[in-house]
């Protein structure tokens, strides 16, 4: 099982707390830090104010030295296609290609009116993000010396050199989420993983199983795909402890147990077990509580070494 740090820095959250949540992530062994890609708080005030995905991977790509790093995930809705290709493996190159990207339909209204960003229906956002991946990993995978053109009905590429490459041969695409149709068939045709979200067990087995057969459909085998989830944390070796790290965070203790990663080390263990029996190989923990280190050496410490054996 890989273990991954996933961070929401829209809720409140500067640079150089994200460092830090880094910087220790790596030190403990943890898989990667990826961070959302928002642009205004929920239920919080957000001070004090967003950060940009793309740069602040940017400034980590250059700060650590073995951590994978990427975004759960980038909204199709924020940047064009071209662009966005050349951010991404300029990042790759600036880490050494340590870079995976996720990308979304997008989601959150509120954040593109606060922003001036057009938020068009969920159909054509759907339409606008397979042309985004369609021309993002075409762009990449273009040879050097060939060009990339695309027609499509939001965007046409022409002529394009394709350039620059990323460090990696081939950038580790993330698509996920609950849709019954175009999500799966997202994932099958361009994901090297796909994720779920913050859902019940009955809920990953039933959207996993609907991937794999959409693979079999388009005559991809379903195990090269990366099964994985995000479940938020809250771990604690007393409930006074646990109690505590809730109430950082505006959570109850109850129902944190019930929908996240939460409770004692034993707890947590458990809760990712019976998702690793689904097939998930791969856990992204949603920390929170960006100040609070010692949450992430408790569960190196008694967490990772006790899952799958």
């Amino acid at each position: 099982m890989d273990f991954r740090i996933f961070t929401e820095p829209q809720q409140g959250a500067t640079y150089d707390q994200l460092l830090a949540v880094a910087k220790r992530a790596e030190a403990l062994g943890f898989d990667a830090f990826f961070r959302s890609d928002h642009y205004l708080a929920m239920n919080a005030d957000g001070l004090p104010g967003p950060t940009d995905a793309w740069l602040t991977l940017a400034g980590l790509a250059r700060e650590t030295s073995t951590i994978r790093l990427g975004t759960l995930v980038t909204s199709a809705t924020f940047r064009h296609p071209g662009p966005l290709a050349i951010s991404v493996a300029q990042v790759d190159q600036m880490s050494g290609g340590r870079v995976e990207f996720g990308l979304g339909a997008g989601w959150f209204e509120a954040e593109h009116t606060a922003y001036g960003i057009p938020f068009p229906g969920l159909g054509e956002r759907f339409d606008r993000l397979t042309e985004q991946l369609e021309i993002i990993t075409g762009l990449w995978q273009t040879p050097v010396g060939s060009t990339f053109d695309h027609a499509g009905k939001f965007y046409t590429v022409q002529d394009s050199p394709a350039l620059p490459k990323p460090t990696q041969e081939r950038v580790p695409v993330i698509v996920g989420g609950m849709g019954r149709n175009r999500t799966p068939e997202l994932a099958a045709r361009f994901a090297t993983e796909f994720n779920i979200p913050f859902q019940s067990l009955d809920a990953v087995a039933g959207q996993y199983a609907r991937v794999r057969e959409v693979c079999g459909q388009v005559g991809r085998d379903a195990d090269d795909l990366t099964y994985s989830v995000a479940l938020v944390l809250c771990c604690g070796r007393t409930e006074d402890e646990l109690a505590r790290r809730a109430a950082a965070i505006g959570r109850e203790v109850d129902e944190l147990r019930e929908n996240g990663a939460a409770g004692t080390p034993d707890e947590v263990v458990a809760k990712i077990e019976a998702y690793r029996a689904l097939g998930a190989t791969r856990v992204y923990l949603q920390v929170l509580d960006l100040d609070d280190l010692d949450h992430l050496d408790l569960v190196a410490a008694e967490v990772v070494p006790n899952v799958g054996g």
